[in-house]
C-alpha cells in the first residue's frame, strides 16, 4: 500500500521515480481503509531533504500511510522557502488546537546539540509537544537531538559533550535480538553518525530504558522508553548515501576543522563515491516500528492515549 502525499510536494515525484508507491489525498479518500497516521515534526534546516528521507522509509511498508508535516509555531526556518512551509506544514499550535491524534510521530534532530536544552528558543513549546504525545500519539520516534531531548525531558538524562565530532559510519551491536523493533536485523551493522554530544548507556538504563543498538566507538544508538511509548535513535539510519559527504564538503568549504568521515569513503578517500551500507537496516527499523504501531494502535483514533 502507498504513502499519501500531496501531489505537488517534492517528495511525491522523488519517491515516484524511485518506485515507492505514492497516492494523492483524493485517491486515498476513495478507499475504505483507515490509514496509519504518521506526523513528522521537522526541526532540520533542510526541510525538503528530511521530508524525502523519512517519507522514503515509512512509504516502503505494505500499509497506507497518511503523512503529515508539522513545524514549531514560532520558529522561522531560514533554509527552506516560506512558500513551501506555508503550503505543506501546519504549526504544532494548529495541530494541538484541533485535538487530532496520530498513530506515530517522528521528531527529527536539529543542528543545535551543543546548546543546552533550556536555551533553545523553542524549548518551551517542544516540551509541550512531548507532553502532548502522551495523550495524542500512540508511538513517538525521537531522532538524534530530538531523541536526546525526549530522554532529557521525560527521564532527566543528561547529554555529554564529545571532545571531537563523532562523524562517519560505525559498527553497532544488536543488543536485543528478540525486540520486535529489530526483527530481521543482523548481529552487527553499520550506521551513519554525525554529532557532537552523546548520552551514556549506564545513565539511560538507570532511568529504566532499554538499549537496543550500541557501538563500542560511539555509544548507545537505539533506545526504547516503554514508559513513554517512545524510541530514541541517536544516529542516522535515514541518511541518504551522500548526506555525510555533503556535511563534510560544507565544513571543508567553510574552513571548519573536520575529519574525513570514518569508514565512509572507499579507502577513506573523499575523491571516491561513498557506498551505502545501511539502507536495508533503515527500512527494517522503520518498517518494524510501523508494524508495531499497526498491531497495537486502536482502530478508533479517539482511544489513543486513553
Amino acid at each position: 500500500m502507498p504513502i499519501t502525499l500531496p501531489e505537488n510536494l517534492p517528495a511525491f515525484d522523488v519517491l515516484s521515480r524511485e518506485g515507492v508507491m505514492v497516492m494523492s489525498p483524493t485517491r486515498a479518500q476513495s478507499q475504505e481503509i483507515r490509514p496509519i497516521r504518521i506526523g513528522l515534526l521537522n526541526l532540520m534546516p533542510k526541510k525538503i531533504q528530511t521530508e524525502n528521507q523519512f517519507a522514503r522509509l515509512i512509504g516502503a511498508t505494505p500499509l497506507q500511510i497518511d503523512f503529515q508535516l508539522i513545524k514549531m509555531s514560532d520558529h522561522v526556518t531560514r533554509n527552506t522557502a516560506a512558500e513551501h512551509m506555508e503550503e505543506f506544514y501546519r504549526s504544532f499550535g494548529e495541530v494541538a488546537a484541533t485535538g487530532e491524534k496520530f498513530d506515530g510521530l517522528i521528531i527529527t534532530g536539529a543542528p543545535i546539540e551543543q546548546i543546552p536544552f533550556e536555551e533553545v528558543d523553542y524549548w518551551s513549546e517542544l516540551q509541550q509537544v512531548f507532553e502532548w504525545t502522551q495523550s495524542h500519539v500512540f508511538s513517538t520516534f525521537g531522532v538524534c537531538w530530538g531523541g536526546m531531548a525526549m530522554a532529557h525531558h521525560f527521564q532527566g538524562v543528561a547529554k555529554h559533550p564529545l571532545d571531537h565530532k563523532a562523524f562517519g559510519c560505525f559498527r553497532h551491536r544488536n543488543c536485543a535480538p528478540a525486540s520486535p523493533y529489530l526483527r530481521g536485523f543482523s548481529d552487527d551493522l553499520l550506521i551513519p553518525v554525525s554529532r557532537w554530544t552523546e548520552m551514556k548507556r549506564s545513565e539511560l538504563e538507570a532511568a529504566g530504558m532499554l538499549t537496543l543498538l550500541h557501538s563500542d566507538d560511539t555509544g548507545p544508538c537505539l533506545v526504547e522508553d516503554r514508559a513513554h511509548r517512545a524510541l530514541y535513535v541517536f544516529n542516522h539510519l535515514e541518511y541518504d548515501s551522500t548526506t555525510l559527504k555533503e556535511e563534510y564538503d560544507r565544513d571543508v568549504e567553510s574552513g571548519k576543522p573536520i575529519n574525513v568521515p570514518a569508514n565512509y569513503y572507499p579507502q577513506n578517500d573523499p575523491s571516491q563515491t561513498p557506498t551505502n551500507r545501511w539502507k536495508s537496516h533503515a527500512h527494517l527499523l522503520y518498517g518494524n516500528w510501523i508494524n508495531e504501531i499497526y498491531q497495537g494502535t486502536p482502530y478508533d483514533m479517539a482511544e489513543i492515549g486513553l
